[in-house]
């Protein structure tokens, strides 16, 4: 006998009601059902508990499995993935919808703290006002701040990097915030 037709046999028998039956079936294919649950929904314990469901679905419905429609298997394959599809869909339906409760356990409105449009325009319209300044900048000054505000280096660690004195490179810094400056408050 196939292993096939063992779990069929074994789902008739479950139909009646047989526990050792049900067992039977358990131990078959308890591994494959979970391995099937836990690749949909990338979580441990919700696949344990769709697994838990899918059983308690096969105890109450296996009269409906018929031999001839389908391997028994296939059948119990499709009813753990039909409810790993509905918890993945519920839980999409959750985050969507769901409200944090204040102090008193009543729904709050969450705010979106994601900057608006017009804010983004702005931000935007200030990078390039900023990138348009530094690139009239000379390139020492433009190197040295970028090496200094942009990556935290201090005036000896610019100097070393750009193989400079210490004290020119302390001057393309102050010279360049200066131009920097002034560039940025004429295009205010």
């Amino acid at each position: 006998m196939t292993d096939s037709e063992v779990l069929a046999q074994q789902l008739a028998r479950v139909a009646l009601g047989d526990q050792a039956a049900f067992r039977r079936v358990y131990e078959l294919t308890s591994r494959h059902l979970f391995g099937i649950a836990l690749r949909i929904l990338n979580r441990r314990d919700a696949a344990e508990d769709v697994l838990q469901d899918t059983y308690l679905s096969v105890w109450h419905h296996a009269s409906r499995y018929t031999a001839s429609t389908s391997q028994p298997m296939t059948w119990l394959i499709s009813i753990v993935r039909n409810k790993a599809l509905d918890v993945v869909r519920s839980a999409a339906v959750r985050r969507e919808t769901a409200l944090s409760k204040n102090e008193e356990g009543n729904d709050e409105e969450i705010e979106d703290e994601r900057p608006d449009p017009l804010e983004l325009l702005m931000q935007a319209s200030e990078s390039l006002t900023i990138r348009g300044c530094m690139e009239s900048l000379d390139v020492a000054q433009r190197q040295s701040l970028a090496l200094a505000y942009y990556h935290g280096l201090s005036h000896t660690e610019v100097a070393e990097q750009v193989q400079a004195p210490l004290g020119t490179v302390k001057s393309w810094v102050r010279r360049g915030l200066e131009r920097l400056k002034r560039c940025l408050e004429s295009k205010e």
